[in-house]
């Protein structure tokens, strides 16, 4: 039996949730921006998930160990359309005046950035507590 099976299934979902971290932080950092290289303004990106089940040698050779982790399927990209404000005098305005905003709702962002750190450190707290019990196993067979 692996004893730190545990930690192999929470470092899939760390590196997930440091992923959706990075996004989260990119859209926050460009909730403004209404041009970028393609000439338009942001779009939104959200982070897509997967389970991934997890293979290992097992003693009786199944090579199954029945762990599943989490990882990043894909990042996308929101399509929903941006607010439209009046601002003529803005570069990016359209030739009635109308500037197209990001669609970045910086509430929604903070939300979904906290529940990202918790996650974030719900996962770090199971590796911890893994490692503390296997060295405690050690000390035991000594």
């Amino acid at each position: 039996m692996d004893l730190l099976s545990g930690i192999s299934a929470t470092s899939g979902a760390l590196n997930a949730q440091r992923t959706r971290l990075d996004v989260i932080a990119q859209n926050i950092a460009n909730a403004r921006t209404t041009r970028g290289p393609d000439g338009r303004a942001y779009q939104r990106r959200v982070v897509s998930f997967e389970s991934e089940l997890l293979r290992s040698s097992s003693p009786d050779g199944r090579g199954n160990s029945g762990l599943s982790t989490v990882r990043v399927a894909g990042i996308g990209t929101d399509t929903s359309p941006g607010q439209r404000i009046s601002d003529p005098g803005h570069p990016d305005a359209d030739a009635q005046g109308m500037v197209t905003l990001p669609n970045v709702n910086l509430a929604f962002e903070m939300v979904d950035l906290i529940t990202a750190s918790r996650a974030y450190e719900a996962n770090l707290s199971v590796a911890k507590n893994s490692r503390q019990m296997a060295m405690k196993t050690l000390e035991i067979g000594r």
